[in-house]
């Protein structure tokens, strides 16, 4: 269907900038280093298993821990750590890492979203939710804080920390948080506070708007969720809008809200997520 997935998907992850600069919600941003070794040469032949395996979430994990691998000034230390009590699983911290420069070790958080603005909600902050309206970014937000940062510090994380000669008072704790966000069409031009609004990917738009002749003569792509960081402009396999309303009907009888590439003429395109709700 598509030729080079991985690649693609680890192109559409690097361009995918993070959700906001410095600090938010009392998180730090962990800036991603910049990447420069030929993707093609290395990137199947190291992580073969994505062709067939992963979630959007794990992949993208691997891409991250891909990118510290390769570069000289960052040591990985561990990655996807489980710490259990009692053999019940508390939690998982994504990675370990030293910046060789600094000499400073970093606890880092991989997460990669897509969020949708629903300008009805009453607070900003509440407003950026996920496109079926099942989680929300201060809800990640708050888990990060209460949950997955916190656990570095339980007893029962001591044991890998003592393993790698690491004491967690001396750890910094930041995310690598990246996003793509959608907006209402009537929106398409606003600035949003507190988050970055490079990372507007598109628009978000109701069945019928959708469904509307300002949308009739376009081609269009539905990918599959572990593709949708790709750009719509590696899109092979294009139906027309009669088409692509079938495959949207079937996403709602799941009560999934689906990503769509529209291709315009001219060859320019679209991303936009026709939602259920």
């Amino acid at each position: 269907m598509m030729q080079n997935r991985i690649e693609k998907q680890f192109e559409g992850f690097l361009e995918t900038p993070a959700l906001w600069e410095n600090s938010f919600q009392e998180l730090f941003q962990f800036e991603l280093p910049e990447f420069h070794t030929p993707v093609q040469q290395s990137l199947d032949k190291d992580l073969p298993s994505l062709a067939t395996n992963f979630v959007m979430g794990k992949r993208v994990e691997r891409f991250f821990e891909w990118i510290i691998q390769k570069n000289p000034n960052y040591k990985l230390l561990a990655g996807n750590m489980q710490i259990s009590r009692n053999k019940i699983t508390l939690g998982e911290l994504d990675f370990l890492l030293e910046d060789l420069i600094n000499q400073q070790v970093y606890h880092i958080e991989m997460v990669y979203k897509f969020y949708v603005y629903d300008p009805s909600l009453t607070s900003e902050m509440d407003r950026w939710i996920g496109p079926n309206r099942r989680d929300t970014l201060l809800q990640k937000t708050e888990k990060l804080k209460e949950k997955q940062f916190p656990l570095l510090f339980k007893p029962e994380t001591d044991d890998l920390l003592n393993l790698l000669d690491l004491n967690s008072i001396n750890i910094l704790q930041q995310a690598c948080f990246k996003a793509n966000l959608f907006v209402p069409k009537e929106l398409q031009n606003q600035q949003f506070p507190e988050i970055n609004n490079k990372c507007v990917a598109g628009i978000w738009l109701h069945f019928e708007d959708f469904n509307s002749t300002g949308y009739r003569d376009f081609q269009f792509y539905a990918p599959k969720k572990q593709d949708w960081p790709i750009l719509p402009k590696h899109g092979e396999i294009w139906v027309n809008h009669s088409e692509i309303i079938i495959q949207i009907e079937n996403s709602f009888a799941n009560k999934k809200a689906p990503l769509i590439w529209a291709k315009k003429p001219g060859n320019k395109f679209e991303r936009l997520f026709v939602v259920w709700w």
